[in-house]
């Protein structure tokens, strides 16, 4: 498909985004739509052709296999309506820091926390494109300590109290930032530190570091390495915090999104969820249109596979107690909603 247009592909506005997502069988229609711009395409062998079932689902033409627009996606399975995905998405895609759990759910009126939280990791966890392009050019590479409050322990760096998480930032010429890149790390070994630089940055890129022994050798593993000691800077009177600025000032602005958005509030085993959100943000903080963000969630949501919420609740890390599901997780009613009449019209005049 050619580049999306606003007003054509995408809703320009909220009133718009009411207008076209009213019932969930527009959102099923729009969910076909991009799933399968060209035409239903069987998931199961790729033959191009079948047809619609009394049921609303497709039927193969070649392989007779029978599958639904949702199946096979985060939406697989799903009993909350269309509707109020549609409508979290949106408030998901389109503010500027994103949502909490609990707005989401009293915006809402999501029947328990966990459904508007399961709901919010579904859409972190397709993010992160396949395949997408590594950093270029020249790349601030630095690694900060995030994470939330923990009782008894002091000091920022304190063990078991915050992640160690690696950073990356394309360093745009004469000034400014481009792309950006965080992932939690095991340490501030070689062993950690170089992988990051490789997963994240392309070959032949030059790496801008401070003199951290973690980052020594890459060189050989073909980037152009500049490293600035905070130590040389400080003797020579200047601020060691300018020799990195793209680093610093991501650093600074993911750990005021975490204590804003979500006070700060983040398990260490959904860290990575977290990151990938605020690097998706970051990345498009100069899009024209927010409704091209909601796009792009809902374009990377069709073609994930399946999210189950076990899996989210999945802890990366050892406990002496292993949490325990909800009782209840709540399903939502649609947001479809019949004509209101002006129901202030009808009122009861209550002024005298």
């Amino acid at each position: 498909m050619s580049i999306p247009r606003a007003g054509t592909h995408y809703p320009r506005s909220l009133g718009e985004f009411q207008a076209w997502f009213s019932t969930d069988s527009d959102c099923l229609d729009y969910l076909e739509w991009l799933r399968w711009p060209a035409g239903f395409t069987c998931p199961s062998c790729d033959h191009p052709a079948g047809w619609r079932l009394g049921d609303g689902r497709f039927m193969c033409s070649d392989c007779g296999s029978r599958t639904s627009v949702t199946a096979g996606t985060i939406f697989d399975r799903t009993r909350t309506p269309l509707t109020v995905w549609f409508s979290a998405c949106w408030l998901f895609a389109t503010g500027k820091d994103g949502i909490s759990a609990l707005s989401l759910k009293r915006t809402l009126e999501i029947g328990s926390y966990q459904t508007a939280w399961a709901m919010l990791h579904r859409f972190r966890s397709v993010l992160v494109r396949p395949g997408r392009d590594r950093l270029a050019g020249k790349v601030e590479v630095d690694e900060t300590y995030i994470g939330g409050h923990e009782e008894g322990l002091s000091g920022g760096r304190a063990r078991g109290k915050k992640t160690l998480t690696g950073i990356a930032v394309e360093v745009l010429e004469p000034k400014g930032f481009g792309r950006c890149r965080m992932r939690p790390l095991s340490d501030g070994s070689a062993a950690s530190l170089h992988p990051f630089v490789t997963d994240f940055v392309e070959a032949g890129a030059t790496v801008i570091t401070d003199a951290w022994q973690g980052y020594a050798g890459l060189d050989k593993l073909g980037y152009v390495h500049d490293r600035r000691s905070q130590r040389a800077a400080r003797a020579r009177g200047e601020d060691a915090g300018a020799l990195l600025p793209g680093v610093h000032r991501i650093a600074s602005l993911a750990k005021r999104w975490l204590l804003g958005t979500h006070q700060g509030s983040v398990d260490d085993a959904h860290l990575l969820s977290y990151l990938n959100e605020f690097v998706f943000r970051f990345n498009r903080r100069r899009s024209r249109s927010r409704g091209m963000v909601f796009y792009r969630v809902l374009e990377l949501a069709v073609a994930h596979n399946p999210v189950r919420y076990k899996d989210l609740i999945v802890k990366q890390r050892t406990r002496t107690t292993p949490p325990k599901p909800p009782r209840t997780r709540g399903h939502p009613p649609s947001l479809e909603r019949p004509p209101a009449d002006r129901p202030w019209r009808s009122a009861p005049d209550s002024s005298g």
